[in-house]
């Protein structure tokens, strides 16, 4: 809005971020220190409950396939039944911490990581948690399973279908 010249107070953009969260047309992931083991008040991520509004808003031309991508796993995360928490580690985020019950598992979610740098940079904060439970890279590479140092690489469409973890 402040883009369009438009001055907006924070109240009115949060009640209206509340509206679309109660009219179920968004939903919120808070955020969560990972290492000081705590939930953080603010920087909250916002994700669609259709990817088709995004089209419908932005059209076509502003295709990020990356973040329809994470917006994807992560309604099928809260399809799953799982609680989901964007992770803080340090000054790195965790795309999603996966909660159900006394289960913790921890997903990063890119479009591509075929590129070393991006490789490295997905994998950062998932090897900064020191802690044992599930961490998982999805993404839509056509390559088998595979493991870095204990964080499993899974083809995204192939996770979606349930035929691999």
């Amino acid at each position: 809005m402040k883009s369009d010249g438009q001055d907006v107070a924070p109240h009115t953009v949060e009640g209206c971020l509340n509206a679309l969260k109660e009219s179920f047309i968004f939903y919120s992931a808070s955020r969560y220190d990972i290492k000081g083991k705590e939930y953080l008040k603010t920087g909250e991520k916002y994700y669609l409950a259709d990817v088709g509004l995004r089209y419908m808003l932005l059209g076509n031309k502003s295709q990020d396939y990356g973040h329809i991508l994470e917006n994807i796993v992560y309604l099928e995360l809260l399809r799953r039944g799982y609680q989901v928490y964007v992770g803080k580690v340090g000054t790195k985020e965790v795309d999603f911490i996966a909660l159900k019950g006394t289960n913790v598992e921890y997903y990063q979610v890119s479009l591509s990581v075929l590129d070393e740098n991006t490789l490295k940079r997905e994998l950062e904060p998932l090897e900064k948690i020191s802690d044992h439970n599930p961490k998982y890279l999805l993404s839509l590479d056509a390559l088998p399973v595979s493991s870095h140092n204990g964080i499993k690489q899974i083809n995204a469409l192939e996770w979606l279908l349930g035929v691999v973890l």
